[in-house]
């Protein structure tokens, strides 16, 4: 298969809005709308990455079993899991600055982050010791640690690539760290990039706590926590994929990560290919962001209007040219956008047209919820998470389009930062970051 082929039949949208109707007793469309909506809206936001409307379709080959506390998902291969992993139940995304004094405490963090990940992920019991030494584990798992479906997906951010460690020279050749977008509120936000971020996900919430604290405990020498933001992955309703917070069926189209045509166009890195370094190969770069979304605003909008701005119908989760959440939308055939709306949120992040074959994304987004702001509102949105192989070619070309779309006065990027995944561990003698720190 050609990578113009994979990347066809990778088809994948971010589910989202776009132009509408009569918006009921909420805010009227146009200038006055989004100025009320900007200006009143929301008090102090304590956020955290943000971005495009979307989520990951489950369709993996390290998922297939009932989630359950004796699921291990494997954690050496070429690959990190958590990266073509469907969607565990919870997930926490935690940035971190690294604070080993030098080069060789920065590979004693990175061989400690592999122990502690390989322990967690495959369980067992912690090693005992007497009642006048400091627990070798919290415990909020029972003496026994179960795998619970736990991966740990370990990415770099740019400023690792900084002087402090000598490593300039070794960049993720399109790492950087992540702009300001149109419509993104990131003035004055204290969840931004980082030097390390840990994409933590399990089958239950407590074993993703587990996990972070006992990760935070073990390198305290090496990395100190920075921002986190945690997510819940909701259950399908009635069926298909997960709804977010808009009430809207999320994530609906995603590549096939079951075809290695389709990886290798769209999410892996080639080690030595488009001024990649030669260890790199085998990672992915992720985008981690943070919508929060205005639901009491959106809450008085009316069925048309959401529909038109998302281009699918809420029940079903349909195109809006078609009876189910499958169905492509056939934009070929609604040139003039009656059917789909020519600045719906899914028309202008996946047009389905050849020029655009190469710019889908994987994406994994979690729902969040972080309780209430100053003025009374919900704190509620969408934990947004992507990967892909050029983060400039790809998820930059979907943020352009999207910029100023009309769901835009209803959601409220706040925080995030670009990192790069980092290739997996392939045997139990390897660690993560070897290739990077040779």
């Amino acid at each position: 298969m050609t990578a113009d082929a994979a990347a066809d039949a990778a088809a994948a949208e971010l589910t989202g809005p776009g132009p509408g109707a009569d918006p009921g007793p909420g805010p009227r469309p146009g200038l006055g709308r989004r100025t009320f909506l900007r200006g009143a809206a929301l008090g102090t936001v304590t956020g955290a990455g943000v971005g495009v409307l979307a989520g990951a379709e489950n369709a993996d080959a390290d998922s297939g079993r009932a989630p359950g506390a004796d699921r291990r998902i494997p954690f050496e291969g070429p690959h990190q899991a958590g990266i073509t992993t469907a969607p565990q139940a919870a997930a926490t995304f935690a940035a971190f600055n690294a604070t080993a004094a030098d080069r060789a405490g920065l590979e004693r963090l990175f061989r400690t982050l592999t122990d502690r990940i390989r322990f967690l992920t495959a369980g067992g019991t912690p090693p005992a010791v007497d009642v006048a030494q400091v627990p070798a584990d919290s415990a909020t798992l029972g003496p026994v640690v179960p795998a619970d479906g736990l991966t740990v997906t370990v990415a770099v951010g740019a400023s690792l690539f900084d002087a402090r460690y000598g490593l300039a020279g070794r960049k993720p050749a399109r790492l950087k760290p992540m702009p300001v977008f149109p419509n993104d509120d990131l003035a004055g936000s204290t969840e931004l990039h980082g030097d390390l971020c840990l994409q933590i996900c399990a089958d239950s919430r407590d074993t993703v706590m587990h996990a972070l604290r006992d990760i935070a405990k073990h390198t305290r020498d090496g990395m100190q926590l920075s921002w986190k933001a945690d997510g819940f992955h909701a259950g399908p309703r009635p069926t298909g994929v997960q709804r977010n917070q808009l009430g809207f069926k999320d994530g609906i189209a995603n590549p096939d990560v079951r075809d290695a045509a389709v990886t290798d166009a769209l999410l892996w890195t080639g080690g030595g290919q488009h001024g990649e370094p030669a260890w790199t190969d085998g990672g992915s770069y992720q985008v981690v962001r943070i919508i929060r979304m205005l639901v009491e605003f959106w809450d008085r909008v009316s069925l048309h209007e959401q529909e038109t701005m998302i281009g699918r119908r809420r029940d079903s989760g349909a195109p809006l040219d078609g009876t189910a959440e499958t169905d492509v939308p056939d934009y070929a055939a609604d040139p003039q956008g009656i059917a789909v709306p020519l600045t719906a949120h899914i028309r202008l992040a996946n047009p389905r047209d050849r020029a655009t074959r190469a710019q889908q994304i994987l994406r994994r987004g979690y729902n969040y919820d972080r309780g209430v702001d100053s003025n009374g509102n919900l704190d509620v949105g969408l934990l947004f998470c992507s990967y892909q192989q050029d983060v400039v070619r790809q998820f930059e070309a979907v943020q352009a389009r999207l910029a100023d779309e009309p769901l835009v006065d209803y959601i409220r990027p706040t925080g995030g930062g670009y990192f790069f995944a980092l290739p997996g561990v392939p045997d139990p003698t390897d660690h993560l970051g070897s290739g990077l720190l040779a």
